[in-house]
């Protein structure tokens, strides 16, 4: 799990470059989920990518986020949202003390939880009929020339799972099909097999997006693949990717696919 705990590292640059979550998603859990006056639980949160759009509609928030450092630029980033708390420590560590909440959800981030356990700790969590929603912010390039001029230096560096390392024509039309069918990691099945959740939904979302080079090189740096490296190397790959992104006119377009489960308790 060492690769959960590295972005603190540049925890403000992952809050600058990395891309939010689409305003319809977030309309679409709320509407799914029927809170009421009930709280939620975010897995994860880190500096509030995601928060701050569920904060906003007005939803009271507990935020879970196990680097201090994340958690610091989560608090700021929440100051002026009183119906959120933040509590500093891993999902697999922090209990519910009894409160039933009406939401658990998870953005990009369900993958570093226990899978051995954090079915049962949701269940522990949610109130009967509280929902669950897992989601997460595939890219693709879409610039095929560009795509392969960039995997030709990921290829030199050992690097694999960059956001360029798919073009956005081979993402599939269902969500959680990232490219060459469904992704080990979407939820659905594992969901289906604990048997205590109904009523499974999966939407996708999507949007074009450009970084010129300096933001796409942040958002490489906050990625665990990259973190791993050794500095030097690390430097010496996005250095690299960043003089094939000032080749081919100083940016990257990209296609954000928002791919989200919904499930409810009982």
């Amino acid at each position: 799990m060492a690769r959960s705990r590295v972005f603190g590292e540049v925890a403000e640059v992952y809050d600058a470059a990395r891309p939010g979550y689409a305003q319809e998603l977030v309309a679409e859990v709320l509407a799914y989920a029927a809170l009421g006056d009930r709280p939620a639980v975010e897995i994860g949160a880190g500096t509030g990518k995601a928060t701050a759009a569920f904060a906003e509609a007005g939803t009271e928030l507990v935020c879970i986020e196990p680097d201090p450092r994340m958690a610091q630029v989560l608090r700021r980033n929440t100051a002026h949202r009183p119906g959120v708390r933040v509590h500093v420590g891993a999902f697999e560590d922090w209990r519910p003390a009894g409160r039933g909440f009406g939401l658990v959800f998870a953005a990009t981030s369900w993958h570093w939880t226990d899978p051995q356990r954090r079915w049962d700790l949701v269940h522990e969590a949610l109130a009967p009929g509280g929902a669950l929603a897992l989601f997460w912010n595939p890219q693709g390039v879409r610039d095929a020339d560009l795509h392969t001029a960039l995997s030709e230096v990921d290829a030199r560096h050992g690097i694999t799972g960059a956001p360029h390392g798919r073009t956005a024509s081979a993402f599939g039309e269902v969500p959680g099909d990232w490219g060459g069918g469904p992704s080990a990691g979407w939820p659905q099945d594992e969901c289906r097999r604990d048997g205590r959740f109904s009523d499974l939904r999966s939407v996708r979302y999507r949007q074009d997006l450009y970084y010129d080079t300096a933001r796409y090189l942040g958002c490489l740096a906050s990625l665990s693949a990259y973190r791993v490296l050794p500095a030097d190397r690390r430097e010496q790959v996005l250095a690299a990717t960043g003089r094939v992104l000032d080749a081919h006119g100083g940016g990257i377009p990209m296609t954000l696919f928002s791919d989200l489960f919904l499930a409810r308790l009982g």
